[in-house]
């Protein structure tokens, strides 16, 4: 699709000619909400990086298993921030699928991901969607729609899968998490993913000099970067690891190299 074809779903707010995060990640996962650039960036970005398309596929599994460990641990709602652009097995069918009466707020910034949500939550009235910032707690907490949805004096899910990334530390993503956790209520769970700085080579660098084009620049942290997100809160079994050796559903879906799948996850509770 030519930039000049902007389809009736896109926000004209968005710019076609830059790739971003949302929708490149929709690529990786087979979705159709991309535009040509972003399916440049990813084509360039597997080149570069053939295994960011299973990685993709593996942190989506992990989010289906960590929802579903949430709703058997007795959480009903949840609170999806960097959601992205919906694609198969998204938190509320997932949830719902167990106990209808789960609720769902989500939240993104990119105006497609929001547009999409929308337009799949038509009707059920026990899910939302929100355009806002990770680094904008009370925009969230405090907006009509989280008001709407969520009981924060009852446990919450508050799920930020793939989006730390690309958040860099200039706009204070610790900060912004820790003040996410200290309006949850205990019993509560944070639901993390989050890329891993790779090992110094060309190959890393040449990734992050192509995502320095993008709308999205990643940030590159090590693992102790990303288990300070957890700070307070207790990690439950199997603690911060690579995607697919979170909780998997066979032992063989860990594979030989866990690795390969680039990016750590974790669940903790809120004592």
């Amino acid at each position: 699709m030519a930039s000049t074809e902007r389809p009736n779903w896109a926000p004209e707010s968005i710019d076609l000619d830059r790739p971003n995060a949302a929708r490149i990640y929709d690529y990786l996962l087979g979705g159709a909400a991309n535009f040509a650039q972003d399916r440049v960036f990813a084509d360039k970005l597997l080149e570069v990086m053939p295994e960011a398309g299973p990685a993709a596929r593996l942190n989506r599994a992990f989010l289906r298993r960590a929802v579903r460990f949430c709703v058997e641990s007795g959480i009903r709602q949840f609170i999806d921030i960097g959601s992205g652009i919906p694609t198969a097995g998204n938190v509320h069918e997932i949830a719902q699928r167990m106990d209808p009466s789960c609720r769902v707020l989500y939240v993104d910034s990119e105006p497609v991901a929001v547009t999409h949500s929308e337009l799949m939550l038509r009707g059920n009235d026990r899910a939302g969607t929100l355009r806002a910032d990770l680094v904008e707690p009370d925009a969230i907490l405090r907006s009509d729609e989280a008001l709407r949805l969520i009981d924060f004096a009852e446990p919450v899910a508050v799920l930020m899968v793939a989006v730390l990334h690309f958040i860099p530390d200039s706009s204070a993503p610790h900060a912004a998490v820790t003040e996410y956790v200290s309006t949850m209520a205990p019993g509560s769970y944070l639901v993390l993913s989050h890329g891993v700085e790779p090992p110094s080579s060309d190959r890393a660098e040449e990734v992050e000099q192509l995502y320095q084009r993008s709308a999205n620049p990643g940030v590159r942290r090590s693992p102790d970067d990303i288990a300070r997100f957890f700070t307070g809160l207790d990690l439950v079994e199997p603690g911060l690891v690579w995607t697919p050796q979170w909780r998997p559903e066979l032992p063989d879906d860990v594979g030989e190299h866990p690795e390969a799948s680039l990016v750590y996850a974790g669940v903790a509770r809120k004592l």
